[in-house]
């Protein structure tokens, strides 16, 4: 019998593969990054109600959005860097957390200034989390036929976020109240928290250095000109404090440059803008994003104080939007190697 006895070897490409992820992995990382890109507009269409309810200016009213998409996208280069010394579920897990508590506090707020840093914290806890939600899904889903599928949904979730999170906040603010799209992220924040230490990998640290002057002066630099341009708004372009906020943004992102050429790992290796193509993919998504966050903001107050629509109106008045933008992000990746990227300039 011994002589007979056949040996079942491993078949070479599965011997030493790694177990395959949870099936909860994905909807985990999914859930979060819609929940980040959600609240980047969810808030807009509530706009006109906020400033009712809170006593915000007209000028105040725009911090409502600008400071989460600043604090966000500040902080966001220095949230990757801190993953890959910290640990990316870590970070995953404790920008949650925090994102989950802002939203909290956002929705308890009783004045401008507490739902103005709600905001702020908002972004903060979106920038720590952010970067590891890629991360995370390269990591875990090795499989090449895997890997494609889980970005092309990632992709779907960033890219129609954005107008999902009008129509969301039209339902809400209707049917609840302005505040219910910041606690609607309170039960899906602790159930991301709870379930990501559960069921989803660490993948391994890589050695890494914070570049917090380059953190600082490049968030504080673009902070300084957004409130120059929104204090000139209310008190014109000679004003005191709009000058020298002006001066102050033009000085810290030249420090800014200055830093990041000399230290060893940048927040932004400058080298990146040597290539043509490379340099004008970033620009047109520093462009991109603000034409269209801009639009959001002032389009969803003219709908409901000019053109008299209730808030659910104005969010399914975006929905023929929100529909192209799920579309094209769905298609755009199939054209593009069949017809190339030159065609499409």
């Amino acid at each position: 019998m011994t002589e007979r006895t056949l040996r079942i070897e491993p078949r070479p490409e599965t011997a030493g593969a790694p177990p395959p992820p949870h099936r909860l992995v994905l909807p985990i990382v999914l859930t979060c990054q819609l929940m980040l890109i959600l609240d980047a507009t969810v808030m807009n269409v509530a706009l006109p109600r906020i400033q009712t309810d809170l006593g915000f200016t007209d000028t105040g009213l725009s911090w409502v959005m600008t400071a989460y998409s600043l604090v966000f996208g500040g902080l966001l280069l220095l949230g990757g860097r801190a993953g890959d010394l910290f640990g990316r579920r870590r970070m995953f897990v404790a920008g949650a957390a925090v994102f989950t508590a802002a939203s909290l506090l956002g929705g308890l707020a009783g004045s401008a200034e507490m739902l103005i840093a709600a905001r702020i914290a908002q972004g903060v806890g979106a920038a720590m989390a952010g970067p590891s939600t890629l991360a995370l899904i390269t990591s875990t889903f090795t499989e090449a036929k895997a890997r494609v599928r889980a970005l092309a949904l990632f992709s779907a979730m960033s890219s129609g976020g954005f107008a999902i999170g009008l129509l969301l906040g039209g339902l809400l603010t209707e049917w609840i109240s302005w505040r219910a799209a910041l606690y609607i992220n309170v039960p899906f924040g602790l159930a991301i928290v709870l379930l990501t230490s559960r069921y989803v990998a660490d993948p391994p640290r890589r050695r890494a250095r914070l570049d917090l002057p380059g953190a600082f002066t490049g968030t504080f630099g673009v902070g300084s000109l957004v409130f120059a341009f929104t204090h000139a708004a209310s008190d014109g372009w000679g004003d005191t404090v709009t000058l020298g906020s002006l001066a102050a943004g033009l000085a810290l992102l030249a420090a800014f440059l200055t830093i990041e050429t000399r230290v060893s790992q940048p927040l932004i290796p400058l080298r990146l803008f040597a290539e043509r193509n490379r340099a004008a993919a970033y620009v047109n998504f520093f462009l991109g994003p603000m034409a269209m966050m801009s639009m959001f903001f002032f389009l969803t107050q003219f709908l409901q104080d000019v053109a008299g629509f209730a808030a659910l109106e104005t969010g399914f008045a975006f929905l023929p939007m929100a529909v192209c933008m799920f579309g094209l992000s769905r298609l755009i990746p199939r054209l593009l190697p069949r017809f190339g990227r030159n065609r499409w300039r």
